[in-house]
């Protein structure tokens, strides 16, 4: 049971505050309620060059790192389809460094043409090296095109395509930060050796003067049900070819979301699972096969990719798929073999939270999700699960009218 306290300033910001006093540091962590989904689809990858923007100077302080380091902190930040997170950890008994830092981004960046400059060139240099020379780079661009027809999952953080990034203006960039970065569109979360009425005055003292701003109320097409399968061919300059198949599945707080994820861990988790046994080990059809999904919020994709063995064509190694895929719609699994993935399930979740930096990213994370106390109850909903739930829900979701594949064929 993850304990911890909860308070809102008068700005809106929401400060969850978890103490731990087995450590001497403290990790502040601030997540922001915007991802690659809020992005107008004519400008796309903002989210993401924010991450880089963010660390590029704020109105007072010049340069994040060094007062950073100076204290005995690290940072990083990440963003995703769903949101932005930031985070830095600390002695505790520097913690005001910290508060300094992030109150200062928040109330505004040092928004410069030579500062967006330098962040385009980098995120522009990081969308050329990952998506487009890098083998199989684009794979994820091209499936999010065919399994998204509406939602804005169709594009990955990254951005749609390079020019918007290059495009981005100083006043696209501002109207974006000002709409996002708000005291009430974040939540902070504090855990370490800490204590919650010091954190309060903290908070007040560096957060309190920062405007308000106005909620950002999400309001997302949503993605009309699949119903015929789509397919798509590629060839590029590659090692071997790649065969990649999606189905869409429930949202993240969706009792079916569970089911999904108890359901790749049977069909693709690791060497003891059935794809890879199958279809890597015995047959010798793929040299590494996956199956996994995105925890995306909004309806996401379950997904099932490898290389295939050169040799083995594309119509064989779909064919082998698609016999696993029947034989657990069609075989109830067993008691045992649902037992031994919530008990892998359970492990990983305790194991994430040993470290008070993943803890203070789960309370965030769940926090916006609605309560940071799903994550002391979310492991009841998996235990809940039935050999029959996993069966009618592979029946519901791994229909061929609601896949989407691509053959990535080697030149």
């Amino acid at each position: 049971m993850i304990q911890y306290n909860r308070f809102t300033l008068d700005n809106g910001l929401t400060v969850l505050v978890h103490e731990d006093q087995s450590t001497p540091m403290a990790v502040v962590n601030v997540l922001y309620n915007v991802g690659a989904r809020d992005e107008n689809p004519e400008k796309t990858g903002f989210a993401h060059l924010f991450e880089h923007l963010m660390f590029g100077g704020s109105i007072h302080i010049p340069d994040y790192d060094d007062p950073l380091q100076r204290a005995g902190g690290d940072n990083n930040a990440y963003t995703t389809n769903d949101l932005t997170n930031y985070y830095c950890q600390l002695p505790a008994q520097n913690i005001e460094t910290a508060f300094w830092l992030e109150s200062d981004r928040m109330l505004s960046l040092a928004f410069s043409e030579k500062s967006l400059a330098v962040q385009r060139k980098v995120v522009c240099e990081e969308f050329k090296e990952h998506y487009i020379n890098k083998p199989y780079g684009d794979v994820w661009h091209k499936m999010r095109e065919l399994a998204y027809t509406q939602h804005p999952y169709r594009w990955m953080t990254i951005g749609k395509e390079l020019s918007h990034v290059e495009d981005a203006t100083i006043n696209d960039v501002k109207d974006f930060f000002f709409k996002h970065y708000r005291p009430i569109n974040a939540i902070l979360v504090v855990a370490g050796n800490v204590k919650t009425d010091h954190i309060k005055r903290l908070a007040e003292k560096w957060f309190g003067p920062i405007e308000m701003g106005e909620k950002y109320i999400r309001n997302l097409p949503i993605e009309p049900v699949q119903q015929a399968a789509r397919k798509q061919s590629f060839e590029a300059a590659v090692p071997l070819d790649a065969f990649v198949k999606t189905w869409h599945m429930s949202a993240r707080l969706d009792k079916g979301y569970y089911v999904a994820d108890l359901l790749t861990e049977i069909l693709g988790g690791g060497g003891s699972s059935r794809l890879y046994q199958s279809l890597v080990k015995e047959q010798k059809l793929f040299s590494n096969l996956d199956c996994y999904h995105f925890g995306s919020m909004d309806n996401g994709l379950l997904t099932i990719e490898g290389k295939l063995v050169k040799g083995v064509s594309m119509e064989q190694a779909e064919k082998a798929i698609a016999e696993e895929i029947e034989k657990v719609q069609q075989i109830q699994i067993t008691e045992k073999e649902l037992q031994k993935v919530i008990n892998k399930t359970e492990s990983v979740i305790a194991f994430e939270d040993m470290s008070i930096m993943s803890r203070a990213s789960s309370i965030a994370l769940y926090e916006l999700m609605g309560d940071a106390n799903l994550m002391n109850t979310e492991l009841h909903k998996y235990r809940e699960i039935t050999p029959e739930e996993l069966q009618q829900y592979s029946n519901t979701i791994l229909r061929e009218t609601n896949s989407n594949t691509i053959y990535y064929h080697a030149q």
